[in-house]
């Protein structure tokens, strides 16, 4: 059985969610999250060493675990006022004020989507994982139940010899 590799837990951002990922190294992370660029060298991703964030993602190792960094409101309330963002471009021209726009789509279906997705992962890799952990108990006792019906066939084969010695030197002397 191979020796297990120990796992580090790496994060990156990726739009209003951190993407966590139990990996032996940086470049399994990065495969895991599907990127072609290093994003590490970017300063784009981390090594995680806090242990309630990496509780989950090492539960899972090598799937993406996404959380959601805070929630809509406070995200919406780190971005600047308009007002804000205008006068931090003055090549903009300043807009007229329009009738209100409408509501924003609510991003609530996805986020419980998404979440569901995340579920059903993690909960099909310890099924996976708990087969496996089977698989490899029944071989210790496939390995154990051989090992037995080998040391007692040899013991009775050679029970059986030492007998059928005995038979022909009887025979042999019976007849003379």
């Amino acid at each position: 059985m191979a020796k297990p590799r120990k796992l580090k837990v790496f994060r990156t951002p990726i739009g209003f969610h951190d993407a966590y990922v139990a990996a032996p190294s940086q470049k399994a992370a990065l495969e895991a999250w599907g990127s072609d660029h290093n994003l590490f060298a970017r300063g784009e991703a981390e090594l995680v060493e806090d242990a309630a964030l990496t509780a989950e993602p090492l539960a899972y190792p090598g799937q993406v675990i996404k959380r959601l960094r805070g929630t809509a409101e406070e995200q919406f309330a780190a971005l600047p006022p308009a007002k804000a963002r205008q006068q931090a471009d003055p090549a903009k021209p300043a807009k007229v004020k329009k009738a209100k726009p409408a509501p924003r789509p609510d991003r609530g279906p996805l986020d419980r989507a998404e979440e569901a997705v995340a579920a059903a992962e993690r909960r099909h890799a310890a099924a996976l994982a708990a087969l496996a952990r089977e698989e490899e108990a029944l071989r210790r006792r496939r390995r154990a139940a051989e090992k037995a019906r080998d040391t007692e066939l040899d013991k009775l084969r050679a029970h059986a010899d030492r007998l059928a010695a005995t038979y022909a030197r009887e025979l042999e002397a019976w007849r003379g």
